[in-house]
């Protein structure tokens, strides 16, 4: 490999990762709603 391909292909790699690293950090930071109001797309709908 080429030098211009080896930085291309860490950089790349860098920014895969660290996306996923910040992911992580920022669900483990604020996890999702375990309590929702009602009226979600969930409920089921009433049948007259």
């Amino acid at each position: 490999m080429t030098g211009s391909a080896l930085v291309l292909m860490i950089a790349s790699m860098a920014l895969i990762w660290g996306g996923l690293a910040a992911s992580a950090v920022g669900l483990a930071r604020r996890p999702e709603n375990s309590h929702m109001p009602p009226g979600g797309e969930d409920d089921p709908t009433p049948t007259d």
